[in-house]
């Protein structure tokens, strides 16, 4: 599970392994409420750009879909407090900050993209507290944070119809195409001069490097380069998921470091 994955990355020890479990199931059930609630508020904007998912499709009710998210919200929270008391304050400003992303910071102006992407930075500092070593965590949690806000305004970029119809105010539609593509230009060039620093500062050595310039520096330039070649729907979509995979070659860039210096 990813937690065990941000305790690892922390440069803790997996022991005791029953906090690194809670902390994986408290974030997995954090996850998928702020997904189902998200879900919730979204359904007029999935109408149009994602028809195919349950709740435009019809195969869950909202008020169902309102329920659970609540109940695993609860869940999430409950098996924090089993961790340690930092852990349950995460866990609730977590999932206040992800309710009122869905209810309302998501239809603002850069707000919804920068809580999003603060939630990924947390999660790897949730992991580190799991196994009581948070300093380290702190390097993945930075190179999350601008990762996730350049993919975040990225997608912002591919849901303009469904967002416009909903009267949603992020930047691509506030402020249009080429600025967008600008900033995400500049997050991403911001990230790349980022993951010199463990190297240049001596915590991490040329394996990290290796990995983290060509699985991770490399494909973002390629995304800056392919964004401003083609800004259809279709390849943006492209764009987003394969930045998801690339997120494990960057984790992999950090456990690298951590496991060889």
């Amino acid at each position: 599970m990813l937690s065990i994955s941000m305790g690892a990355l922390a440069g803790g020890s997996l022991r005791p392994a029953y906090l690194v479990l809670l902390a994986a199931l408290s974030g997995g059930f954090i996850t998928a409420a702020a997904n189902t609630i998200n879900d919730f508020f979204d359904l007029e904007i999935d109408r149009v750009n994602k028809p195919h998912r349950p709740l435009p499709a019809g195969l869950v009710s909202p008020v169902r879909a309102r329920n659970w998210a609540f109940l695993l919200f609860a869940i999430g929270i409950a098996l924090s407090i089993f961790i340690r008391s930092l852990a349950f304050g995460i866990a609730v400003f977590s999932s206040l900050l992800l309710f009122l992303y869905s209810y309302r910071l998501k239809r603002t102006v850069l707000w919804g993209n920068l809580t999003v992407s603060l939630i990924s930075g947390i999660a790897f500092v949730y992991g580190g507290i799991a196994v009581n070593h948070v300093q380290m965590a702190f390097i993945p949690a930075v190179f999350a944070f601008f990762f996730h806000f350049a993919r975040e305004v990225l997608k912002d970029l591919e849901d303009v119809p469904g967002d416009k119809k909903d009267n949603v105010k992020t930047f691509p539609i506030s402020h249009g195409l080429n600025p967008t593509r600008w900033l995400i230009s500049a997050i991403f060039l911001l990230l790349i001069f980022l993951t010199f620093i463990p190297y240049i500062a001596g915590i991490f050595g040329r394996i990290y490097l290796l990995i983290v310039l060509v699985g991770v520096d490399l494909f973002l330039i390629y995304v800056i380069a392919s964004l401003w070649r083609d800004a259809s729907i279709r390849n943006l979509h492209r764009l987003s998921e394969a930045l998801k995979v690339d997120m494990l070659v960057g984790l992999l860039a950090i456990f690298a470091g951590i496991t060889f210096g």
